[in-house]
């Protein structure tokens, strides 16, 4: 099935996946962009959820202001308001696909074809997705299947391929940092340790820059680990780091870990609970608590001594803060973003920035692999400037 602008002439604009700070940012520069040209903008609740459903013969299974609205000009009001105002979900419309040819199966691509179904239904003839890798892939398909669409890419980790900075990371990095120096501060006052477990479940960069900027003594996440990450080993040398440290008259200080390392951890330590979509649920494994652990029983095993060792878990309370300037700046070139690509009819690309700002199209076809459909990621170079920076700012044994 095929939808031209011909067939469709408003624009549907939906937000995927795990809250960020800056969306509404995105989403009020989009909106305004279109609505300036006089084109009607339906905003969709709670991302693909309601449009997989859509029964073709049965318009009420979408009603208007329950599953979707029409967008006006208030919309310029939105632009710090925290959280969603689309709302959203990690319904994937695509979990059936694992191949090019799945796109061929009318059984595989059902829940595809309901949310064509329902555009056409709406008069939708050219989509909006705000998401993360997940929702790119499902932009890909619903692209390769006939729709003009133009994606937004959204992650607090930093990790998407394409793109230099994504919106909502630089808050989630001042938020975490902030949380960190509080940490820093109530573990000076009782002579104890913080193992901080954050976000990012393939890539360093938040974890990095928060403990940067939150003077942790310490940052590890998956870049550091070539293999299967060795609890006990990182674990031996979080203790050297202490006795170091406490030798020199510091005896407290934060180490920051990435979700991410589950992915590396011994399957004694893997938790295998996953959601309703077959993602591992990270948390449930408590890294910086299994990590904090092991450093208190190795620290009193070595020195005869008790030391009190802590794992905290940050995460929820980062995703929806109120947006720093630079992330309402980046949100709003990427919704302005979309309307550029729209008048130069770059259907099937990714919004990007290059430097001051300029807007730059990515092709999806540079974003996924043609055959597995697999989405790149991006993690911090090992040996990279910015590697290197946490390096040397991480407390250093003396050589």
């Amino acid at each position: 099935m095929s939808l031209g602008f011909k067939n469709g002439k408003k624009v549907g604009i939906l937000f995927s996946g795990g809250p960020a700070s800056a969306a509404n940012t995105v989403i009020s520069s989009a909106v305004l962009a279109f609505l300036n040209k006089n084109i009607p903008v339906i905003g969709i609740y709670n991302g693909f959820e309601y449009l997989e459903k859509f029964e073709k013969y049965n318009p009420y299974s979408l009603v208007e202001k329950v599953h979707y609205f029409h967008f006006d000009t208030s919309v310029t009001k939105i632009r710090n308001i925290r959280g969603v105002v689309l709302r959203t979900s990690r319904a994937n419309p695509g979990r059936e696909i694992q191949s090019v040819d799945d796109l061929k199966e009318p059984k595989k691509i059902r829940s595809l074809q309901n949310i064509l179904d329902a555009f056409e239904h709406l008069g939708i003839g050219f989509l909006i997705t705000i998401g993360g890798d997940d929702t790119l892939k499902v932009a890909n398909y619903l692209h390769r299947l006939g729709l003009p669409v133009i994606h937004v890419p959204k992650t607090i980790d930093n990790d998407y391929f394409g793109i230099p900075w994504t919106f909502g990371y630089w808050t989630g990095v001042e938020v975490t940092k902030n949380a960190i120096l509080n940490l820093k501060a109530d573990a000076e006052s009782t002579d104890s340790y913080f193992v901080v477990e954050l976000m990012g479940r393939k890539s360093g960069w938040l974890t990095y820059a928060a403990g940067i900027a939150g003077e942790a003594v310490k940052m590890i996440a998956s870049e550091d680990i070539e293999a299967e990450f060795d609890v006990e080993a990182v674990a031996e040398e979080c203790v050297d780091l202490i006795i170091l440290r406490e030798r020199e008259g510091k005896a407290a200080g934060v180490i920051c870990v990435a979700e991410g390392l589950v992915d590396k951890l011994p399957d004694r330590y893997r938790p295998h609970e996953t959601d309703k979509h077959g993602n591992v649920i990270f948390g449930k494994a408590e890294i910086a608590k299994v990590l904090a652990d092991k450093i208190g029983q190795l620290y009193k095993k070595r020195t005869g001594k008790s030391k009190k060792v802590i794992g905290k878990q940050i995460g929820y309370e980062i995703r929806s803060a109120p947006p720093v300037s630079f992330d309402v700046v980046m949100g709003s070139m990427l919704g302005f973003g979309t309307f550029i690509l729209f008048e130069h009819k770059q259907f099937g690309h990714m919004v990007s920035v290059t430097d001051n700002f300029d807007i730059t199209a990515i092709a999806f076809e540079d974003l996924v692999d043609d055959q597995t459909l697999v989405t790149r990621l991006r993690c911090v170079p090992k040996g990279s400037d910015f590697y290197n920076l946490k390096e040397a700012l991480s407390y250093r044994f003396l050589e």
